[in-house]
């Protein structure tokens, strides 16, 4: 199973600058997308059916704002919207799909770029979500967690760490949350295949040539529960599909070991 996960800065302008047509390479069996932007009926749903895939949403209650979606060529056993915290789910942070014995999460954390209101938030979403994914192993032990963490969890995973240890994505208290996380019987796929550095999934748009100049920082991750370590085949990022701030990371499992 090849999954991507992919934060697309608002769904309808990726379109406008070439997803269907990256859709249209078949990049993945799963495609998890985050901050979607729009519901199913500002799109053209049939262009994603047309592609083999199924879709799944789950939208914030606010019009053009966060949401996640799932474009899966292999029907789901269940889906399951949200997680039942309700700022969270009012928000449209996390979809879950059931393959056979894998339970697949796309999740949309927040970020605190806005202040201090949202960066406090997102330390509570952050403990619970951490107290419902640890929990939900003990239900489903093989899950994979897709995602924009909007976390960069190492200084291999920014370009200026120094420069950046008082912005959010990058404080120490986000970055101990990585380390537990970790810690507790989880997995960063890409890290099994690539511990070199300048790896970016997210870029900033302060500047034409903080991308060019490849100054980004990984805040993009598919993790895996410890079960499903082995079934790891490959890992990778995509810094040259353009159609947001964000790249698409990849992984690949061996589904054999999934079903």
């Amino acid at each position: 199973m090849k999954i991507i996960s992919y934060n697309v800065n608002g769904l309808r302008a990726a379109i406008k600058k070439g997803f269907l047509e990256w859709l249209r390479t078949h990049p993945a069996d799963v495609v998890c997308i985050q901050e979607a932007k729009a519901q199913p009926s500002d799109v053209e749903q049939a262009a994603f059916a047309e592609l083999g895939y199924h879709d799944h949403w789950f939208c914030a209650q606010k019009k053009g704002y966060s949401g996640v979606t799932v474009f899966t060529k292999v029907k789901p056993d269940q889906v399951q919207c949200g997680t039942g915290h309700q700022v969270s789910d009012d928000e449209g942070r996390v979809i879950q799909l059931d393959f056979g014995k894998l339970r697949l999460i796309n999740a949309y954390f927040p970020s605190g770029t806005s202040g201090d209101e949202r960066q406090t938030y997102k330390y509570k979403w952050l403990e619970e979500f951490y107290s419902y994914v640890q929990e939900l192993r003990g239900k489903h032990p093989n899950i994979v967690l897709c995602g924009d963490y909007n976390i960069a969890h190492k200084e291999i995973d920014i370009h200026d760490p120094k420069g950046n240890k008082k912005s959010s994505g990058f404080l120490p208290e986000e970055r101990a949350w990585m380390d537990k996380f970790y810690d507790s019987g989880w997995t960063d796929s890409l890290r099994i295949f690539n511990n070199e550095p300048h790896h970016y999934s997210w870029w900033s748009q302060r500047s034409p040539t903080v991308r060019a100049q490849n100054k980004g920082w990984r805040i993009d991750y598919i993790s895996v529960t410890e079960p499903l370590k082995p079934a790891l085949r490959a890992a990778s990022i995509y810094p040259d599909v353009k159609h947001s701030d964000h790249c698409p990371v990849f992984a690949e499992l061996d589904d054999s070991l999934i079903h």
